[in-house]
């Protein structure tokens, strides 16, 4: 016997579950992704893209210098088209400038994070392998890193064996190694007690293929969260080192070695420095959001 409807009630229409599964659909889509990750990512991208097509994209070479073009202001503060941002003391295009800076900072930051990365972790799993003697060995060299303030080591450093590119970026990857090498060490060990690293040992593996082949992409998630948390603070550091001139040295040019060269104009011609400042708050920010939300997705004990 079929049911007599009710003639009270509102017929539901075929467009009305759609706007609900419209709906429903949006709040679930900014859920799993929030609009400041949203954004953060698109200034990343933006960043990548800048890193991958610089010379194409500046409108001029960031080493031209045209002294009849000086301390143009920028649009916005009565300057034109022709030079959106402005230029400098000596009539260099600072678009161009920052973006040629940009791609310094982001490469010297993304190389010395993954040596910071491969140091702690190689570290980390020698020290959960072998255990004993070894293990305190490298956490006396975990603690004794993590108690000494980088930032005069690395004064120190610079001032004596000189600033070179190469010895620049090396030396920004032992900042953060050891807390990567604490997580990784704690995470393999932790990885050894369960069944499938257990297994792999039981069958005759080597301790390279159980670590690297086995326990690694395990924790891949994690250290990947470290890392995005480490990005920013090399950016600030290197930014901090070029902004007292033991940094990036002329011709070449990044966010901290462009403020460094802004602070003398700074009441004159602010925008100088205030585009490549402005350029580190943004991406600091940016990478900071997205390890934030990659730990929120990732990490097991915040669920």
């Amino acid at each position: 016997m079929s049911a007599i409807p009710d003639p009270t009630s509102e017929p539901t229409s075929p467009a009305s579950g759609s706007v609900f599964t419209a709906k429903a659909g949006a709040r679930a889509f900014f859920e799993a992704w929030p609009p400041m990750v949203l954004i953060a990512l698109a200034w990343i991208a933006l960043c990548l893209v800048v890193v991958a097509f610089a010379p194409q994209i500046a409108p001029y070479d960031f080493l031209a210098l045209d002294l009849r073009a000086r301390l143009i202001p920028p649009v916005g503060m009565g300057g034109d088209w022709a030079h959106p941002l402005g230029t400098d003391e000596l009539g260099r295009d600072v678009l161009s400038r920052l973006i040629q800076s940009v791609r310094v900072s982001m490469v010297i930051a993304f190389l010395s994070t993954l040596i910071a990365a491969t140091l702690g972790v190689s570290l980390g799993f020698l020290a959960a392998w072998f255990r004993g003697r070894v293990e305190q060995a490298i956490l006396m060299l975990i603690d004794a890193q993590a108690a000494m303030p980088f930032m005069i080591i690395a004064l120190a450093a610079l001032a004596f064996l000189g600033n070179s590119l190469t010895l620049f970026t090396i030396l920004l990857g032992f900042h953060g190694w050891e807390r990567i090498a604490r997580i990784s060490r704690g995470l393999a060990i932790a990885a050894q007690e369960q069944g499938y690293a257990a297994a792999v040992r039981d069958l005759g593996a080597s301790p390279w293929r159980i670590y690297f082949r086995h326990i690694l992409p395990n924790i891949a998630s994690t250290l990947i969260v470290s890392m995005s948390l480490n990005f920013p603070e090399v950016i600030l550091l290197e930014s901090g080192l070029s902004f007292l001139g033991l940094g990036v040295q002329p011709p070449l040019t990044s966010l901290g070695n462009m403020v460094g060269y802004g602070r003398d104009y700074i009441q004159s011609a602010p925008w100088i420095m205030l585009a490549p400042a402005a350029a580190i708050v943004i991406t600091t920010l940016a990478i900071s959001v997205i390890g934030d939300w990659l730990r929120d997705r990732f990490d097991p004990t915040l669920r």
